[in-house]
């Protein structure tokens, strides 16, 4: 924790948190925006479903590969300067995206968007812990999940308004428009919350000797994937959202926002629930309970779609209720890992992220198109991403049992 933190920032809590989050809201809405106009690009782009699929991963792998960088950089020239290049080149990615004229220079502009997209998300985890003691710092976590779950709900009703409206260029002009406004924000708003003490040198032998550190720490590895990977349990649905809300819930397009308001407000409860529990109940506690919750959902899901014809009276619940139970314990889980090397917090961010993001973009690019047409199957693998990172998390409890065992109560 920055020993200044009172000075860098004197405004309340809750206006750092939504600034963050702002910040971290910028990689939902690049994947979510655009969604909607999914057919009408492959339309005037001469573009195959396959292509299009492209753009998404495209800007996932960008995402997972940048977000190896990001923090690691911000631990040695600080988080502001990470933070206003990154947006900085998100703005130019998002007009080329808007001036393509061909499937390949979407794809290539996509990449770059994802490539600095990242800097927003893995910084801001960075500076909570920069700023803010264990239990405040899950406090704002909280509040920044809460204020991110607004992001995947708004971006395809925006998306879908500009689409029918104007045209899908229009929806990049929106985000080349939402890059500008954050700039000028974080450019006004946003301290180095870095410590000049807690620098570390910018130099590749040092980056190196940073990654083999947190690389070869099997707790790091472990509580990673215990947070990365069962995002897919949800995140496989939205990927799949055409098929599985078009073709099996017989959704009209205008009606897919229902399933995206139950999923953000499971989100949005979880965080809320995790944020009040914060200096009450054992991080260790708070994780279990968010895992057993996952678990149980998924195992009802699975059997239901087993037994029952998937109908949008029942299909849309175990999801929102996944997300309630993930929202729960991923801020716990995230600041354990930034906590395990705190000269790293913000390479540990960073591989956090990679670790994520890899898992995002073999989902979109493997796993959705493969099982999306089938709800048993898309019930399966959520069931089986959960427990990739269930087992990361038990195995972590057996072989260090101390870790997020003790309540730290809030400073009075």
């Amino acid at each position: 924790m920055n020993p200044d933190a009172q000075k860098l920032w004197s405004a309340p809590r809750w206006a750092l948190a939504v600034l963050l989050a702002v910040l971290g809201m910028l990689g939902p809405f690049s994947i979510d925006t655009y969604l909607p106009a999914f057919s009408g690009i492959a339309r005037s782009l001469g573009a195959t479903p396959t292509e299009m699929q492209q753009t998404l991963s495209a800007y996932l792998f960008g995402f997972a590969f940048m977000s190896l960088f990001h923090g690691a950089i911000s631990d040695s020239i600080g988080r502001r300067p990470v933070v206003l290049w990154g947006l900085a080149a998100f703005t130019l990615a998002s007009a080329g995206c808007a001036l393509s004229q061909s499937i390949g220079q979407l794809v290539f502009f996509r990449a770059m968007q994802g490539l600095s997209t990242g800097a927003g998300i893995v910084v801001a985890r960075a500076v909570v812990r920069d700023m803010f003691s264990p239990t405040q710092a899950q406090k704002v976590m909280s509040q920044i999940t809460i204020y991110f779950g607004v992001a995947p709900a708004i971006a395809p009703i925006i998306g879908g308004a500009l689409f029918v409206h104007l045209d899908w260029h229009s929806i990049f002009w929106f985000l080349t428009a939402v890059g500008v406004a954050l700039w000028i924000a974080n450019f006004k708003l946003l301290p180095e919350t870095l410590h000049v003490s807690h620098r570390q040198p910018l130099r590749v032998s040092n980056l190196l000797q940073g990654y083999w550190q947190l690389g070869r720490d099997p707790r790091f590895l472990l509580l990673a994937l215990a947070s990365g990977v069962p995002f897919n349990g949800m995140f496989l649905y939205v990927l799949s959202a055409p098929a599985f809300l078009g073709e099996h819930l017989s959704l009209a397009p205008t009606e897919f926002y229902w399933f995206f308001i139950l999923t953000i407000s499971g989100i949005m409860g979880g965080a809320w629930v995790s944020g009040r529990m914060a200096g009450k109940v054992s991080p260790k506690k708070q994780i279990r309970n968010g895992f057993l919750i996952m678990l149980l959902i998924a195992c009802l899901n699975l059997g239901a779609n087993l037994l029952f014809k998937a109908h949008v009276s029942w299909a849309l619940l175990p999801i929102a209720i996944f997300a309630f139970g993930w929202a729960m314990m991923v801020p716990v889980v995230t600041l354990l890992v930034l906590d395990l090397h705190p000269t790293r917090r913000g390479m540990a961010s960073s591989l956090q992220a990679f670790i994520g993001s890899s898992a995002n973009g073999l989902v979109a690019g493997l796993v959705a198109p493969w099982v999306m047409h089938s709800t048993v199957m898309l019930a399966a693998s959520s069931l089986l991403m959960l427990c990739v990172g269930l087992v990361a998390w038990v195995w972590m409890h057996h072989r260090w049992p101390d870790i997020g065992r003790r309540v730290e109560h809030p400073a009075h």
